[in-house]
């Protein structure tokens, strides 16, 4: 957030796209309707912009598959360009790095969102666990094992674009507020990469809970979003946050491993669809199928 370290893991649902020659260009998608759906152009932006970047022809079919709920705070979109470019890329043996399938990805990103930082783009493209800050190289956060968390989806959709816009008007008003509050919201995603690498899911918990009051106050969070995080810590989490943008989407938290279960049962009985993962789990990957 404006210059501030963030911590991010790239979760073990997918997106699935297959690109393939075609004698026009076409986007299918199971999220959306019909071919040529507003919701695919941004699609159109990553493949065209990729066609004239590196001379070759848009004429492919796009088929979309996808697991990540749509809106949800939980990169659906971001993980839908990086699959994207990645294809593409493979398709025409372009061969490209993964900095710069980032900013292919990047092209159809800015199309939904206006100005993004580019933290979901990297994180799918990487896989594992990053600490992410605009204008900087990725950092790698590495540990042995797995890591366990817990994601529920609040059922509301949210805007990115509009709380980007949000945002920035706090910032416009109350600059010197803002800033120490992102200095703060810095120091708390350096400090849980290293209770993530630690294993220090307690100490993470009670960092993920502060992080959630400090977005707050910039008025990112909802009744939604805060009733979910209290019902987590009620019901035994270490502590919980939002996800993403805010404004609606996801709340990330971690517990105690005996609890997990019954905290996924809880949520999911309150209408909050809630599942459990582990962490690191691999980025973007690409093949040809003859």
């Amino acid at each position: 957030m404006h210059g501030a370290w963030a911590l991010a893991a790239a979760l073990p649902r997918k997106v699935r796209v297959a690109v393939e020659p075609s004698s026009r260009f076409e986007v299918i998608s199971d999220l959306f309707g019909k071919p040529g759906s507003p919701e695919l152009l941004p699609v159109s932006r990553v493949v065209e912009e990729m066609a004239r970047e590196f001379s070759e022809k848009p004429n492919v079919r796009v088929t979309i598959s996808s697991d990540v709920p749509e809106g949800a705070g939980l990169g659906s979109s971001a993980a839908t360009m990086v699959a994207v470019a990645s294809a593409f890329s493979k398709l025409n043996s372009l061969g490209l790095t993964v900095p710069e399938l980032i900013d292919c990805a990047m092209e159809g990103e800015r199309g939904i969102h206006g100005n993004p930082s580019g933290i979901d783009p990297a994180i799918c493209a990487h896989g594992g666990v990053i600490l992410f800050r605009t204008e900087t190289a990725p950092k790698k956060v590495s540990f042995g094992g797995t890591r366990s968390l817990i994601l529920s989806y609040s059922g509301l959709k949210r805007s990115t674009k509009g709380q980007i816009g949000h945002v920035s008007k706090i910032r416009e008003k109350y600059p010197g507020m803002f800033q120490s509050l992102a200095t703060g919201i810095s120091e708390l995603g350096l400090r849980a990469s290293e209770m993530l690498r630690a294993d220090d899911m307690k100490g993470l918990g009670t960092l993920l809970t502060v992080n959630h009051a400090a977005l707050m106050s910039l008025g990112v969070s909802n009744d939604a979003l805060d009733q979910i995080v209290d019902l987590l810590l009620s019901m035994g989490s270490y502590g919980a946050k939002l996800t993403g943008a805010g404004g609606g989407g996801s709340v990330l938290a971690v517990a105690p491993e005996g609890k997990e279960k019954s905290i996924v049962s809880g949520l999911s009985a309150r209408g909050f669809e809630t599942f459990r993962v582990k962490i690191p789990v691999e980025g973007v990957k690409s093949w040809l199928e003859r």
